[in-house]
């Protein structure tokens, strides 16, 4: 099957060269490179800002990137980027996001700016957005809890999706087969199959944009009708099916002073659970996870002046997680609804932001940003405690000072009222950009940080036949301080050769963090608690080399991670030290103008992660260090233009075939995870093969 693949990528690709326009060139060179003065950000900013300007450190990854990787998911574009990691639960399919040695729960995941919700602590929303649809992701590390508020501990990760561009009327379409580890089939029960189609018009400052994408994952390993219980799980890691449709649709008008757009995004999803055959009974336990997300959300600005700007957003979610059980009975062919605890299950979770912002530039020296924020959260269901509801008003402000030459300054302050939690008085920022020389500048801030516990981790219940997971009314609200700093050298800009250098450092320290604690006697139980102090600490250095059609990244890191249970650690046997991880990464870039030809190889290395889990001893609980095992992430992907419309991929993920990583825990690495089983990384190698369509009128 690989070598027909193989085959079938030759026999196109020469047809392809053969046939094709040598005039055309599929890449832009400078979307690739990412010029500072050029890449524009504008999280956390008053208004879109130039990447060298930002007093922030931002990394951008622009459509180019994502589309030379030929990604499906945003997990896919992350996953090799410094500081990511991510970690799957076979149990329930889905999968979280760590930052910087964090978990996902205290990371800000926005859609345009507008917050998203999860069902539980995971941020399983980041790959349930339209990769498709995406213009840039804008990631800024660090607390903006000033600027955005609860959950923006460690940093914000800011989805962008594509704006009307100069085109008259655009079409596009892609169609995208990959293997799944050995397993596939032409658009069949076996592989990953994902479809799009989209279109956009525009006319006289009126716009309309559209689209709509099917992901079709099959699953790995799928058990079969007849796989007995103990072959289930005697099989390993089983990667369930997942269908994925996500239509959008976006309305805007604009002149040259006012802009206003509503776009909407809605996910339908259905992850399959096979259970396995018993014997004795003749019968199976099957269950689907099905999700409906809906986002709304009305932005608007309006430019009074040149140095009076208003801007405004209106946004609403709502999500519904069901989980519906049948037992197939094989004498009788019939499927019945399953009658156990959780097998039956409807969660509802909605939310509701408003957010306002005013830009007053006093001189060319001073500015401000004062603004309010409006978060209501609900949520209803058989596991949730009640009708619990959690909302947020908040007040904050900001000045931009560059009153010194060649030195901004930003402080800010956030006020917080919370129903629920008494949140700190005032929540402070500083952060402040120097421009040392031409080519070096030096980026350092503090942040005070604030988070109240979502209604997830303080209502919702997790209980089936196989796990007890307990949320927490007694939990108390996060809080932290963060210092990062970064250095940006310049090393050599020229209209053929450039190269940058960035070296970077932070350190947070987290009070009260929230995380699961599972029993010493029961792994199958676990519960929230607060530890009582959680910090991470580390580094990159970071290297971009472009040299005529050449680009390379290359960079290093090393995170730091400290959990401490209890203010009293050595009742609990616990190590006051930092447990240590390092990172790798690579990113090659090479473009053949004449061919219209690009071939991106993209890698990274993980090492060992290691954590804390607690035991019992002679009748004693105490707390012991594990190891999760290294691993190197590496795609190859070549991209090739055909005629001037269409684009043609194919290439392999997961070169190195990696699966599962070893795992010294005996009680798991998650409350989904079983006791000392090896970690479920990737499902293996697969090969990837894709045909995209882009039309416009201008």
């Amino acid at each position: 099957m690989r070598i027909g693949l193989l085959l079938i990528t030759i026999f196109i690709s020469t047809a392809i060269t053969n046939a094709q326009n040598k005039s055309a060139v599929s890449i832009q060179k400078r979307d690739t490179v990412g010029n500072d003065l050029k890449e524009v950000v504008v999280t956390g900013e008053y208004q879109p800002q130039s990447l060298k300007n930002s007093v922030y450190r931002t990394r951008i990854i622009n459509s180019e990137r994502i589309r030379l990787k030929a990604a499906v998911n945003i997990q896919q574009v992350l996953n090799t980027e410094l500081g990511f990691r991510f970690s799957n639960d076979l149990t329930l399919g889905t999968s979280d996001v760590q930052m910087m040695g964090m978990a996902g729960r205290n990371i800000k995941i926005l859609l345009d700016g507008v917050p998203m919700i999860d069902r539980n602590d995971d941020r399983e929303s980041l790959n349930q957005i339209d990769i498709n649809t995406v213009e840039r992701i804008e990631i800024v590390e660090g607390p903006l809890s000033v600027s955005y508020g609860s959950d923006a501990l460690v940093g914000v990760i800011n989805v962008i999706t594509k704006r009307p561009g100069k085109e008259a009327l655009n079409l596009n379409a892609r169609i995208q087969e990959e293997t799944v580890g050995k397993e596939y089939s032409p658009f069949g029960k076996t592989g990953s199959h994902t479809q799009h189609i989209g279109g956009g018009w525009q006319n006289k400052g009126w716009s309309v944009m559209t689209g709509l994408t099917r992901v079709d994952f099959r699953g790995f390993r799928v058990p079969g009708p007849m796989t007995t219980t103990e072959e289930v799980v005697l099989g390993g890691s089983r990667w369930k099916p997942k269908e994925k449709w996500m239509a959008n649709g976006k309305l805007g008008y604009r002149t040259d002073n006012f802009n206003i757009w509503y776009r909407m995004d809605y996910l339908d999803e259905e992850i399959e659970s096979r259970g396995g055959y018993i014997v004795n009974a003749n019968k199976s336990r099957n269950q689907r996870y099905l999700t409906n997300r809906y986002i709304h959300q009305l932005q608007s600005d309006y430019r009074f002046s040149d140095k009076l700007s208003l801007s405004g957003s209106l946004a609403y979610n709502n999500l519904t997680r069901s989980t519906k059980t049948t037992i197939h009975d094989y004498a009788t062919g019939l499927d019945n609804p399953g009658q156990e605890k959780g097998e039956q299950d409807v969660a509802k979770f909605n939310s509701g932001a408003l957010r306002s912002t005013l830009v007053y530039k006093m001189s060319d020296q001073i500015s401000f940003q004062p603004g309010i924020e409006i978060n209501m959260d609900g949520a209803t269901g058989a596991r949730i405690k009640g009708n619990p509801t959690i909302n947020d008003y908040a007040f904050f402000i900001s000045s931009e000072l560059n009153i010194i030459k060649g030195v901004t300054f930003r402080p800010g302050a956030r006020f917080t009222k919370n129903s629920v939690y008494d949140a700190p008085p005032v929540i402070p920022s500083l952060n402040a950009k120097i421009n040392l020389t031409k080519k070096l500048d030096l980026r350092f801030g503090y942040a005070r940080g604030f988070r109240a516990p979502a209604l997830r981790e303080l209502y919702y219940d997790f209980i089936d036949a196989n796990h007890t997971i307990l949320g927490n009314v007694n939990l108390k609200a996060e809080q932290s301080d963060n210092f990062n700093a970064s250095l940006s050298f310049a090393a050599i800009e020229r209209e053929n050769l450039s190269l940058k250098t960035v070296l970077t450092g932070y350190y947070n320290n987290i009070q009260n963090k929230i995380d699961y604690l599972m029993s010493t006697v029961d792994p199958t139980k676990s519960e929230l608690v607060n530890l009582d102090r959680a910090k991470t600490k580390g580094g990159t250095f970071e290297n971009n080399l472009v040299w005529k059609d050449f680009q390379a990244n290359l960079g290093v890191s090393m995170i730091g991670t400290y959990n401490r249970y209890s203010a009293e650690a050595k009742t609990y046997g616990e190590s006051p030290a930092y447990t240590w991880s390092p990172e790798v990464n690579m990113n090659l870039t090479y473009i053949l103008p004449k061919l219209g030809t690009s071939v991106n190889l993209s890698s990274k290395f993980n090492g060992i992660r290691r954590s804390y889990e607690a035991y019992t001893d002679n009748g004693l609980e105490k707390v012991r260090q594990t190891k999760i095992g290294s691993s190197t992430i590496a795609d190859l992907m070549i991209t090739k233009k055909i005629f001037k419309t269409f684009n043609f991929n194919a290439g392999v993920n997961n070169l190195f075939n990696i699966t599962d990583l070893s795992n010294t825990s005996s009680s798991g690495t998650g409350p989904h995870n079983a006791p000392g089983q090896p970690v479920a990384s990737q499902y293996g190698r697969s090969y990837v093969i894709g045909l995209s369509f882009n039309w416009s009128k201008i």
